[in-house]
């Protein structure tokens, strides 16, 4: 043998060393095997999911291939399903239209009225999955007629039924679309319920709801019905400035366009009467703190709610006319006091 303890010892030790190494290796190795074995494993083709087929169906599309996909998740939406399965496929069928935009283009008006007629399905999330599908599809130009024919539907859908949800996929469907003119009538009958929704205290509905009534106070006949609806008595809190500047900055382009509305000559030469708790009278009656209220905002920390106060304080100073002619004018009706 002839070896000392010490050289024994180290010896012993490097083999030690040389275990550990081969044995950490080995671990690495075969961490290394696994990992790529499930890089390659492929999901099996599981058709009665709405998930996987989404899944499968951007891989394929990724790949350049029409997977066929969106139109397997419409079939299925024609065969009996549970409010679930139906709820999943809709949702599925959104997504779609978004990613797969080669296969949606390619759906037919029939897909659109199949969409369409799950707005009368009786489970809320239905409905909701429903409209954010339209709205999907409303992204491509030769639907958009087609769906349209709905807007009488949805507007009757965020008018009756008090689900937030449903007020934003429904609202941002209408915000999507031109509405024609035979919805005006329609449109009279659910302006309170529109008005109920601005003043709501979820912010994503109250934003979608003032760029359709900012929309819809542009169209003549509409606007005297939208300046006589009732609104709550703390309505001017809508323009305080702790209120989020996303929904401040709707707020004041819906009070920009009915100021606008308003001083047009041909609205001017009517003799409107308002009730008493009216939107007109909170905003342009003689006992509004509109002024107060817009003056505060002049000096808010975001840039473009400071800009648009401006622009709101301008139309109530100026008529539409003579503003648009450019020319110097005196505050006609003017609801600041001479010198503010």
């Amino acid at each position: 043998m002839g070896r000392s303890l010490p050289t024994c010892l180290q010896h012993l030790n490097f083999r030690k060393s040389l275990v550990g190494l081969a044995t950490g290796a080995g671990a690495l190795y075969l961490l290394y095997k696994a990992i790529k074995a499930g890089i390659k494993c492929q999901p099996p083709l599981c058709t009665n999911s709405p998930i996987c087929i989404a899944r499968l169906a951007i891989e394929r599309e990724r790949h350049g291939r029409d997977s066929g996909e969106l139109r397997r998740l419409l079939n299925c939406l024609e065969c009996k399903q549970d409010d679930y399965a139906k709820s999943m496929i809709l949702h599925s069928i959104t997504r779609c239209v978004y990613l797969l935009e080669a296969e949606a283009s390619a759906c037919t008006t029939d897909d659109i009225m199949l969409v369409g007629d799950m707005l009368d399905e009786k489970d809320n999330n239905v409905k909701i999955q429903a409209l954010n599908a339209l709205k999907a599809f409303s992204g491509i130009r030769k639907f958009r007629l087609k769906i349209q024919e709905h807007s009488i539907k949805v507007l009757e859908l965020i008018s009756t039924i008090w689900d937030t949800d449903l007020h934003v996929a429904g609202l941002r469907l209408l915000n999507n679309l031109p509405l024609p003119d035979y919805v005006h009538p329609q449109l009279r009958r659910v302006m309170p319920a529109l008005m109920e929704i601005m003043q709501s205290d979820y912010i994503v509905a109250q934003v979608q709801a003032l760029r359709l009534l900012s929309y819809l106070a542009q169209k003549n006949d509409l606007l005297y019905d939208i300046l006589n609806c009732q609104v709550h008595c703390n309505f001017l809190n809508m323009f305080q400035s702790t209120q989020p500047p996303s929904l401040l900055f709707e707020i004041l382009v819906f009070a920009e366009r009915l100021s606008e509305g308003q001083n047009v000559p041909h609205y001017r030469a009517v003799k409107w009467h308002y009730n008493e708790q009216s939107l007109h009278e909170a905003l342009f009656g003689d006992e509004s703190r509109l002024a107060d209220r817009l003056l505060a905002l002049v000096i808010h920390p975001e840039e473009e709610v400071q800009i648009q106060a401006c622009k709101v304080i301008v139309s109530l100073q100026c008529p539409q006319d003579l503003v648009s002619r450019r020319s110097s004018c005196q505050p006609s009706h003017s609801y600041f006091r001479t010198g503010e």
